[in-house]
């Protein structure tokens, strides 16, 4: 089957045919309980009820408009999404397909708005060491990892990158004559989970504000309720203790709960920039992605629902802990990493290989997060039971 695809996935010896809440099925019947939930994306579990109720009632109205008209499902899915940000300063959105597409308006948007106030020269991005926010061109020249770098040069110019927690560095590096906006991860994934702390998100809020420069969070991995907020860098406050709010949010994976989809939010500083034809796109804001965004965003955006991410994700961090092969634990909420001794894709393929109806045993999905760190982003509606056989099989895995 792999030799029709290219060749960019190092893709495990399992063909999948179906889910159900926190549990995958190959296509010989093997059961693999999901600790990563499609890389953040699968945020209510495989085969959803609710889930598969609202695509299916849209499939069957219409599938897709251009963006020349409206979409009674979009307009529904923008507003509900910009009331529940509204807390952390969003004003509008764009919608996209994808993180890297929501990125890349961020970062158009970001040099608009500077060259329209001050003039050419000021479009320098600036992003963190070990981030990630893309592989398209720019996205990956946005990227501040230089293993994704080999090979696809050269890059759209205007980024730089910094290591996070440097405070007097960022000071330095924001220039007001050059530099446009930072962005930044709260929690960064791809690098192994990594949190920024208080004090650095706190000196990059002040002095974003102080300099113009607009601060923009990438929130498609760590955001929708992951870690215990609706998006991460709302746990951080300002030198005053109030909330930090944003001039920039992008959101995508699990903003549809499968189903493609990505979305630019703009702060009050933003929400004129973009002009009737300054950007687009053809499926951004799709009905079928929008209906079950709007599932998404009733679901997760309740505080019991948040509180119930924390308290799970304390139990498995907790356990975690335990583990005298597992090194170090990171993470918040539904977000954790665990650095161990062996090299994570020999746990993961480990994990895949484990199934075996015969001997009744289940496989274990996980994902990498770096050469010695496993990454886990299990479903939200995970139970504690499903849990307690994760944390069984991987302890036997190790």
């Amino acid at each position: 089957m792999n030799n029709v695809f290219m060749n960019t996935y190092n893709r495990l010896p399992v063909t999948f045919a179906k889910g159900e809440g926190s549990w995958l099925y190959d296509i010989n019947g093997k059961k693999y309980l999901d600790f990563g939930s499609g890389i953040a994306v699968n945020l209510l579990g495989h085969n959803n009820p609710a889930l598969v109720k609202a695509v299916t009632e849209q499939a069957e109205k219409y599938f897709h408009v251009c963006n020349y008209y409206n979409s009674d499902v979009s307009a529904a899915f923008a507003e509900k999404l910009v009331q529940v940000t509204a807390p952390a300063g969003i004003k509008n959105v764009f919608f996209s397909n994808s993180g890297a597409e929501a990125n890349e308006g961020a970062c158009k948007i970001a040099r608009k708005y500077s060259l329209l106030k001050y003039g050419e020269g000021r479009h320098t991005i600036v992003t963190l060491k070990g981030s990630f926010h893309g592989r398209t061109i720019t996205t990956l020249a946005a990227t501040g990892q230089d293993k994704f770098h080999k090979d696809f040069g050269p890059f759209t110019q205007g980024f730089e990158h910094i290591p996070g927690g440097n405070i007097e560095l960022l000071e330095k590096t924001l220039d007001e004559k050059k530099v446009a906006g930072l962005l930044i991860e709260a929690i960064q994934g791809e690098s192994g989970i990594v949190p920024q702390s208080q004090e650095f998100i706190q000196a990059a809020a002040k002095l974003c504000a102080q300099r113009d420069i607009l601060l923009m969070f990438d929130e498609i991995q760590c955001g929708l309720g992951r870690t215990g907020s609706f998006l991460a860098f709302e746990q951080y406050k300002d030198e005053n203790g109030n909330p930090i709010k944003a001039d920039i949010v992008t959101l995508a994976k699990g903003l549809a709960g499968g189903v493609p989809a990505g979305a630019v939010l703009a702060g009050e500083k933003t929400k004129e920039v973009f002009k009737i034809g300054d950007h687009g796109s053809t499926f951004g804001g799709n009905p079928i992605a929008a209906a079950a965004g709007l599932v998404v965003l009733s679901t997760v955006n309740t505080p019991e629902f948040l509180k119930e991410n924390v308290r799970k994700g304390e139990k498995i961090i907790a356990a975690l802990k335990t583990n005298a092969k597992i090194k170090e634990v990171r993470g918040k909420g539904l977000m954790i990493g665990a650095d161990i001794e062996t090299e994570s894709w020999l746990l993961i393929e480990a994990g895949i290989k484990r199934a075996d109806p015969g001997k009744n045993l289940n496989g274990l999905l996980m994902l990498s997060g770096g050469i010695n760190t496993l990454r886990f982003l299990p479903p939200y509606t995970i139970l504690d039971n499903e849990i307690e056989q994760g944390l069984e099989i991987l302890n036997e895995l190790l």
